[in-house]
């Protein structure tokens, strides 16, 4: 028990490191000498860098200081320490530890630096930490107020850029939007990596014969329950077994394939999964 916990321990501790490196590089060589900003608590930041004159890793300490003692209060006290080691290693790397700028061709700032910063984030989260408090604070206006924590999140940082266009210009406020999505698009790469799962539901009058192709051929566990067709108003219709299997999106091509050669009339539905624990879900040998 001890072991498993120093493992998972220095594993949290080696994505944090490499997320404070890289949305350290991503700050330092793209961001904040092309004077773009990001979306949420380092978008804050770096916006006050341009409005104060600053220096970011003090900025960075001050802004995210209510996010921790928030942070402790919505998810938890272990979490809040994490975020607290987190924040505390990127301020220090960026005070002390200078990275050169790469380029000044707005795009490739926008771009590269929306990859890096992202890249760090999603590897801190990784870590059990994060480096940006948005989603804390969508987290509890959500419980408060109501709404989805999705929605608060596009909110606040519609908030920040609109600060943008207004103390920057609207080409700079652009540019940083840009670099936003990126980072988002990277982060959620990072967390949910190429093998992002699927939920998948079929339902066959062969399926027993799909049920067993389906664990021989892509080595997947299934969960079968029993269901009742309802095609038609007037009756019910006859019993049949559903079965359902969690797979990666890399093998929806394959299912579909393994289900098409017992039964082409098939109904499938597909529903994308952000997590999975336990079980049997990756193919046999894989771990």
């Amino acid at each position: 028990m001890r072991r498993t916990k120093t493992i998972s321990l220095v594993k949290d501790g080696i994505f944090m490191i490499l997320g404070v490196a890289a949305a350290a590089f991503g700050l330092e060589s793209f961001l904040l000498p092309n004077h773009f900003i990001d979306g949420g608590v380092t978008g804050i930041s770096l916006l006050l860098v341009e409005l104060t004159g600053l220096r970011l890793s003090v900025l960075l300490f001050l802004v995210n200081l209510p996010f921790l003692v928030l942070a402790r209060i919505v998810i938890g006290h272990h979490f809040a320490i994490k975020t607290a080691v987190a924040i505390t290693l990127l301020v220090l790397t960026i005070f002390f530890v200078h990275f050169p700028e790469v380029t000044e061709d707005k795009l490739l700032v926008s771009v590269f630096g929306g990859f890096f910063l992202g890249t760090g984030i999603g590897l801190s989260m990784r870590g059990g930490s994060v480096l940006d408090g948005t989603e804390v604070l969508a987290i509890f206006l959500s419980r408060k107020v109501g709404a989805k924590v999705s929605d608060w999140v596009i909110l606040i940082n519609l908030v920040i850029f609109g600060f943008a266009a207004y103390f920057l210009s609207i080409e700079q406020a652009l540019y940083s939007l840009l670099t936003y999505i990126v980072a988002s698009k990277a982060l959620d790469f990072v967390i949910d990596g190429v093998e992002e799962y699927t939920g998948v539901t079929i339902i066959s009058i062969h399926s027993g014969d799909v049920r067993k192709a389906i664990i021989e051929e892509l080595g997947s566990g299934v969960t079968i329950y029993q269901g009742r067709g309802g095609y038609r108003a007037d009756e019910a219709g006859e019993e049949i077994d559903i079965i359902y299997a969690v797979i990666t999106r890399l093998e929806i091509s394959k299912l579909n394939r393994i289900v098409d050669d017992i039964d082409e009339k098939a109904f499938i539905t597909m529903s994308s999964i952000n997590d999975t624990r336990g079980g049997m879900v990756r193919r046999k040998g894989v771990h």
